[in-house]
């Protein structure tokens, strides 16, 4: 007979502690860039718009823990479909839409632009991790087709939103996209031959790319990039001081105010190198210039911290699709605290990309907020068995 006790957690109050934490730096940060934004933004309090955005946020939060994970597993392709047409509303067109840096990528609503790209990174992991959880429940013990079958589901529900994406265009969320894919594939259970066999494909066609791009210039702009400005980011990237003027502005002056910090940084609101974008895209190089390596490397400390914890919630869960979502969540952040970074230094392109929790953003931070909501909601229904009996 088995006498089996389990205890039922509501809050994880190490991960909204570090929410916390996330919102003063935020604040902090934010508050101090705005000493470099344009004249006509000058009388915009960012600060206190961003943390009226945390505190709708924490309303998403309560709402998201209301309603049963499960629910949304049953519901996940009509969320996808939803996302879907506010995509193709984007390409259509459609009234309402905002273009801006020539990117057709957001909704004019009444409270501000609305990019609902955000939104569909969400339903993407919910889709996704029923995809991955109805498929291991009808192949058990799957073989090597039925794991190329499993690669199929899942290109099928990506590809859809990323043409999309490719058409605004919108490189940054095209490979947030990615990202999130190639995270809920590596913990599907797929054999880690197939995986490496994709990552070796991978690497080929970006060295194939490459290798046209030097010694095939015209058929590589003509088939391959046509933009300019696509090409743009590339070359300010890889060469910034001989573009200075233009592609490579953003990067060098990103370069500037980090090294100009130091070990310990300039001290709270001194800040004397001009930043484009500060208060978004470039807040680290604010936080950097501040207060220097080691406030930089206790940012960086709490995301890990996050990250961990989000980790070891998906570890814990006794529910499949529970710890996809929170893989996917993880797979998610993970990724754009390392884009953002990695372009503020100058290690990947720049794609505008904002910092989690940190750079302002209403509709970004609403949908980390929502993310959080999903591992809370895993969290809080998460059952710990405290004795077992085998008999």
């Amino acid at each position: 007979m088995d006498h089996d006790r389990f205890s039922q957690s509501k809050l994880d109050y190490h991960l909204l502690f570090l929410l916390f934490l996330m919102a003063v730096i935020s604040a902090i940060a934010i508050h101090s860039a705005e000493t470099m934004l344009p004249e006509k933004l000058q009388s915009v309090n960012f600060a206190s718009k961003q943390l009226q955005w945390y505190a709708v946020g924490a309303v998403v939060i309560a709402l998201t823990m209301i309603i049963d994970y499960d629910r949304l597993f049953q519901i996940a392709w009509y969320l996808y479909g939803l996302g879907m047409l506010l995509l193709l509303g984007l390409e259509l067109n459609v009234p309402g839409t905002v273009t801006i840096k020539g990117a057709t990528s957001w909704y004019s609503l009444p409270g501000g632009n609305f990019q609902p790209s955000e939104l569909m990174k969400i339903f993407m992991i919910l889709v996704l991790s029923r995809i991955i959880v109805n498929h291991r429940e009808k192949y058990p013990e799957p073989t090597v087709q039925d794991d190329f079958k499993l690669l199929g589901k899942i290109a099928l529900a990506v590809l859809p939103p990323l043409f999309l994406l490719a058409k605004q265009p919108d490189l940054g969320m095209s490979m947030v996209f990615t990202a999130i894919t190639a995270t809920l594939v590596l913990v599907s259970g797929i054999r880690w031959r197939i995986l490496f066999g994709i990552v070796f494909s991978g690497v080929a066609v970006v060295a194939t790319v490459v290798f046209i791009f030097f010694y095939f210039p015209d058929f590589f702009h003509q088939y391959i990039i046509k933009e300019d400005y696509q090409l743009n980011r590339f070359y300010g990237w890889l060469a910034p001081y001989e573009y200075s003027n233009e592609q490579g502005f953003q990067l060098i002056r990103s370069l500037m105010a980090i090294g100009s910090g130091e070990l310990y940084g300039k001290g709270l609101g001194n800040l004397q190198v001009y930043l484009p974008e500060a208060h978004t895209d470039f807040i680290f190089g604010v936080i950097a210039e501040q207060f220097g390596f080691v406030g930089s490397s206790i940012v960086i400390s709490l995301f890990f911290l996050l990250i961990y914890r989000m980790i070891h919630i998906a570890l814990e869960s006794n529910d499949l699709y529970g710890s996809y979502l929170c893989a996917g969540v993880a797979g998610m952040i993970t990724f754009q605290v390392f884009q953002n970074i990695g372009m503020t230094i100058g290690l990947l392109p720049i794609t505008g990309l904002p910092l989690p929790f940190v750079s302002y953003g209403g509709s970004s931070l609403a949908t980390y907020m929502l993310a959080i909501g999903l591992i809370l909601n895993v969290h809080s229904r998460t059952r710990k068995f405290m004795f077992a009996s085998d008999e």
